[in-house]
């Protein structure tokens, strides 16, 4: 059965819209050689991501997915990884395939597109400006943008809301059981991305209303 179409769609970004676990495993890397700490990788680091910045450093830190440092150690680590990340947000960084392609399909079909993300503004922008497709969002919800984040429900009313459109005609794009819960709570209908960040756990469990591998399937949606 076809999705009804949406006259808006928030997309996630990371794991969804990019590919940043490249950037932020080599920030991690060089924030563990600042410390005498040995190097995660890039493997660890891909299964860490997912609830921002802090939780990534905790993990690094103790090399634990459920890990929680000293606050002494986080305060050393947190500031260093932060100054790392600012200078380096997009040099490894990629879109996923047919990212550019979906976009311009979802324009063409007369969809509000925005793009809703628990990554810091100071991050999220240039990440965008860089890969070109920050002009393809007529709103950028980033992580700071409210009080609160992902999975609550407010970004996405917010985004809604900057479109004048009940949520009941909204739509969002993401990858992990965050943005499940998230367009759950929002009363939005959610699609997920196969290849996200979602642990290592099948976005499947989650029970989105479709799962796709690829932007290039977003033509048979609705």
């Amino acid at each position: 059965m076809l999705l009804t179409k949406p006259k808006m769609i928030l997309i996630d970004l990371d794991g969804t819209l990019v590919d940043s676990v490249p950037d932020l495993a080599w920030c991690v890397d060089k924030t563990m050689s600042a410390l005498n700490m040995q190097a995660r990788g890039e493997k660890k680091v891909r299964k860490w991501v997912g609830n921002g910045v802090p939780r990534l450093i905790e993990r690094a830190l103790t090399d634990d997915f459920n890990g929680k440092p000293s606050n002494e150690l986080y305060e050393k680590a947190q500031p260093i990884f932060m100054d790392l990340y600012a200078k380096n947000p997009c040099n490894l960084s990629q879109l996923y395939p047919d990212v550019r392609e979906g976009l311009t399909w979802l324009k063409s079909q007369d969809i509000n597109l925005g793009c809703v993300t628990n990554k810091d503004e100071q991050f999220t922008l240039p990440i965008l400006e860089k890969l070109g497709i920050l002009n393809d969002f007529e709103i950028v919800i980033s992580g700071d943008t409210l009080p609160v984040k992902k999975p609550d429900p407010a970004p996405l009313i917010h985004g809604a809301d900057f479109f004048n459109i009940n949520v009941e005609e909204a739509m969002m794009l993401g990858d992990s059981i965050n943005d499940v819960k998230a367009a759950r709570a929002a009363g939005f209908s959610i699609v997920c991305m196969t290849y996200g960040y979602n642990h290592g756990i099948d976005i499947r469990t989650a029970n989105p209303d479709r799962v796709i591998d690829s932007f290039s399937e977003l033509t048979n949606l609705f």
